[in-house]
């Protein structure tokens, strides 16, 4: 009976001393460090720096010079994925079987990573040993890339293509808004003169007296002689404006009503029934330019002259401005009086909106700043003839 126990306990000894021969005590773990730089060669601060060790990411950032270092690594196969917002990315597979400086690695801001080749260190073919533990055969281990540098790569690509999208509709409404203009010229100025020769200009009125105009047009600047025009046309844009419409939808889609840009009601009951050219008729025009000035609560501020150069008393003179909101054809109207002398009419209403011939009157318009913002305006000047 004592030969069996002893037996049993020299067969136990046996097996663990062949256990603690056949396996190592403990893994052997070294350090992994490197430089990151960047496509100037400067090292590169606060890069994103990540391996997988037994499927597990681990992670680090490099200091102000660029240094990066992982500890405690099992030696094995690994791939150093670096990433980084402004200077971009690289890839570096490493074996590691010792401490290891893998030296710089450089950054680039190409869509596909770069892949740095790694450095190969020939040793002594007796410092060479054979592994003890088996390499581990993670993708990422393997040299494949990592979920975080797949996710990394696809952002990448995102705000790539979000800036090229917007930079495209830039150029797209800046070339609409060109062949809209070079198409229809009314769509930038509203006014059409009409001259004795029997041709036609579009432009903008920037300045007028009784003698002559200047004109802002497509191709610079006109100044026209008052004698030459025929008739100045203040023109309103109505056309519907063209809407883009899905082809998987456009059997089915029915278009919004377009707005209409609204006309200024005028007082006169006709106004052109004015005889403009005849020697006893009113005839008020503006003089000189409209100043626009805006203070600091935002609030806008229109001040101008009218001057009757006609043969009559002109009353109730206004000015009707038209305010274009956006391009999609919203308007609004304000109307202010013209600030002349007083006159005393036979209902017994007072006036102070009266212009005699020759005589001259000023005009203010108050645009409050919760009216909006408006990408431009026209005016109409209106007046009434009472004996």
């Amino acid at each position: 009976m004592i030969s069996q126990l002893s037996l049993k306990k020299r067969v136990v000894f046996a097996l663990s001393i062949f256990l603690l021969i056949g396996q190592p005590l403990s893994a052997k773990k070294y350090e992994l460090s490197g430089v990151v730089v960047g496509t100037d060669g400067e090292p590169v601060k606060k890069a994103q720096v990540s391996i997988v060790v037994d499927g597990k990411t681990k992670k680090d950032k490099t200091n102000r010079k660029g240094i990066f270092k992982f500890k405690r690594i099992p030696e094995g196969e690994y791939t150093i994925n670096v990433s980084h917002e402004e200077q971009g990315m690289a890839n570096l597979p490493v074996i590691l079987t010792e401490d290891k400086d893998v030296g710089e690695i450089p950054l680039s801001v190409e869509s596909t990573p770069v892949t740095v080749a790694a450095k190969t260190e020939e040793k002594p073919k007796e410092e060479t040993k054979p592994k003890e533990t088996a390499v581990p055969k993670t993708k990422s281990a393997a040299g494949g890339a990592s979920s975080d540098f797949i996710l990394n790569e696809l952002n990448f690509e995102i705000k790539k293509l979000t800036a090229e999208f917007k930079h495209l509709s830039r150029e797209m409404d800046d070339l609409k808004a060109l062949s809209k203009m070079w198409i229809n010229p009314l769509t930038i100025y509203s006014k059409e003169i009409i001259l004795k020769n029997g041709s036609t200009v579009f432009g903008k009125i920037v300045y007028q007296d009784d003698k002559s105009l200047k004109l802002e047009t497509l191709v610079g600047y006109l100044i026209i002689e008052r004698d030459q025009v025929v008739r100045i046309i203040d023109n309103v844009i109505t056309e519907d404006q063209q809407e883009y419409v899905p082809e998987q939808i456009r059997e089915s889609y029915a278009p919004p009503p377009m707005p209409k840009l609204t006309v200024p009601k005028y007082t006169s009951h006709d106004v052109s029934a004015r005889k403009t050219g005849q020697k006893f008729s009113a005839n008020c025009v503006l003089t000189g330019n409209i100043a626009e000035n805006k203070d600091s609560q935002g609030n806008v501020l229109f001040k101008g002259e009218i001057k009757n150069i006609g043969g009559r008393r002109a009353d109730f003179v206004k000015v009707d401005f038209v305010f274009r909101k956006n391009w999609s054809g919203e308007t609004r109207t304000l109307t202010t009086f013209v600030k002349g002398s007083y006159n005393t009419f036979e209902s017994g209403i007072v006036s102070d909106a009266s212009l005699l011939p020759g005589a001259m009157g000023q005009f203010d318009l108050y645009v409050p700043q919760d009216f909006g913002s408006f990408i431009g305006y026209s005016y109409v000047i209106d007046w009434e003839e009472y004996q």
